[in-house]
């Protein structure tokens, strides 16, 4: 039985994957085998020794300490592109409140409580309607900075509404890639695409090397008069810049789901409260996809859309599965497969990756292989940890 601790509330869609035969799901496990969870931290708790992968219900994975699972051999998961659309959706909202100034009008308009007369009310809405002018997104040029899952469906959008469409990302997915409109003006650089773009939206993940991404440096270079939409992670805007450019017209609006306090009251600031992900829907298509990564790991060994370790998957042939993960150095595979051959163990198929500094194998075997032999991969030099399946 395979128990999992669970943190937040994850949609039921997803909680009704675990078949109950095979599976327990508690808040409260002392010994879990795994975690499932949204926006808890995990930074400052101690995780029990028995957990062997933690499963993020969304994209980011800030709140939990990937380095230090990766030391410990606990495979960190995250749900890429399952909440996609619903941020697509949500910036393509923000696009048009950018544009033209709905959200004073719409304001406007709700102050006029003392009108009675509808035809004074039309009248004065005749009168005053063009102080809320803006300008239509159509034939504008945008440019895509990170073209994954979600950047790769807001360009495909953009085109559709009828705007030219710049695109930059230098790691760029194969799968990616064959999602993305050939009609995307691949850019070379970053700088390149600034000066050419009206509106600049950005899509890339949090980490050390997008930390600032948007700074003074790289602000010189944004066409004059551009809109900034950030739907990414707050980390990527340098604040202080950010609020420079403003005030020297080098940006003329800046449109976020992270809202900061340097932030509020500005006029050319449009905040959202954080909700790119926040549909039912998204919340749905994040919690299935994490759950059932955890259960092809947990029974199967395999490992996809995991932050810290190599996507990597073997289709059951016979036999019993032996899965193990090692610093990524010579020869720790090949003690583990004499290990095997001392004892005579035939071995039916077997696969290895790596990522970075760690490894991955998956190995079916013939015949079940007991505790002495388990125990005698983990002591092989350079093994972090060992599971039998």
């Amino acid at each position: 039985m395979y128990k999992i601790r669970t943190y937040n509330q994850i949609s039921c869609k997803g909680l009704d994957r675990f078949p109950r035969e095979t599976y327990e799901l508690a808040s409260e496990f002392n010994e879990p085998d795994a975690i499932l969870l949204r926006s808890h931290k995990l930074h400052n708790e101690l995780l029990p020794g028995s957990v062997t992968a933690v499963a993020r219900a969304g994209a980011g994975v800030n709140n939990i300490p990937v380095p230090e699972y990766t030391r410990r051999g606990i495979v960190v998961f995250n749900t890429p592109g399952a909440n996609a659309n619903a941020v697509k959706e949500l910036l393509a909202a923000g696009l048009l409140i950018g544009s033209r100034d709905i959200f004073g009008g719409m304001n406007y308009v709700q102050s006029l409580t003392e009108i009675t007369d509808s035809a004074e009310l039309a009248a004065l809405l005749e009168k005053q309607k063009k102080q809320f002018a803006g300008s239509e997104i159509a034939g504008k040029t945008i440019g895509i900075v990170g073209l994954g899952a979600i950047g790769s469906m807001v360009a495909n959008m953009a085109l559709e509404l009828g705007m030219h469409v710049l695109g930059y990302d230098p790691a760029i997915s194969v799968e990616a890639a064959w999602q993305l409109s050939s009609q995307v003006e691949k850019m070379e650089n970053l700088q390149s695409l600034l000066a050419r773009a009206d509106f600049v939206s950005l899509h890339v993940p949090a980490i050390e090397a997008t930390r600032h991404m948007i700074n003074t440096e790289t602000l010189k270079s944004f066409k004059l008069g551009a809109k900034l939409l950030n739907f990414a992670r707050e980390e990527i805007v340098d604040t202080e810049a950010l609020i420079a450019a403003l005030e020297a017209d080098i940006l003329s609006s800046y449109i976020t789901d992270f809202p900061t306090p340097e932030l509020l009251g500005r006029k050319n600031v449009i905040l959202m409260p954080h909700i790119g992900a926040s549909t039912g829907e998204a919340e749905e298509n994040c919690a299935i996809m994490a759950a059932d990564q955890l259960m092809d790991y947990l029974e199967n060994g395999n490992i996809k859309n995991s932050v810290n370790f190599p996507q990597i998957s073997m289709g059951r042939n016979g036999g019993y599965r032996i899965t193990f993960c090692n610093d990524n150095v010579p020869r720790v595979l090949g003690s583990v497969l004499s290990l095997l051959a001392d004892r005579n163990i035939n071995v039916i198929d077997m696969v290895n990756k790596s990522r970075e500094d760690i490894a991955y194998n998956i190995i079916d075997v013939e015949e079940e292989p007991g505790d002495e032999l388990m125990e005698a991969i983990g002591e092989v030099d350079g093994v972090v940890a060992v599971r039998k399946l």
